[in-house]
């Protein structure tokens, strides 16, 4: 067994992260507001420092509890949300604004909804 608190407390800390995606990805129509201005690339590279931040806390997070509680949840590509850390710290230069776009239309409200729901199962434990 695991310490479910670690575990709530380093989701609590995933859902502000992707909260602050969010927000930062409200005023982005397409990948281009990334590129054209210096508000977009400071998003961009904002979004990016938080997709790092969600992609070490989910290793973190399947380290503290086991390997156990991930696998509960398998709507999520979770070697994918490790995977993005890994590619934006180790080609940051590379970033696609096409693919962070991409996760942000469509991987982070998905993300979020699991997170929740991983948040409220805990605390039923």
């Amino acid at each position: 067994m695991y310490d479910t608190l670690i575990a709530f407390h380093t989701l609590e800390l995933i859902k502000e992260s992707l909260n602050k995606i969010c927000l930062r990805f409200s005023g982005i129509s397409c990948s281009d507001d990334f590129l054209m201005s210096e508000s977009g690339m400071m998003k961009l590279d904002s979004i990016c420092m938080k997709l790092t931040a969600i992609g070490e806390s989910i290793k973190n997070l399947d380290k503290v509890t086991n390997r156990e509680l991930l696998i509960q949840y398998p709507e999520i590509p979770w070697k994918h949300v490790m995977g993005i850390r890994d590619i934006i710290v180790h080609h940051y230069f590379d970033v696609d604004a096409d693919e962070i776009y991409r996760i942000c239309q469509e991987d982070i409200p998905q993300l979020h909804r699991v997170i929740t729901r991983m948040m409220d199962d805990l605390k039923i434990v």
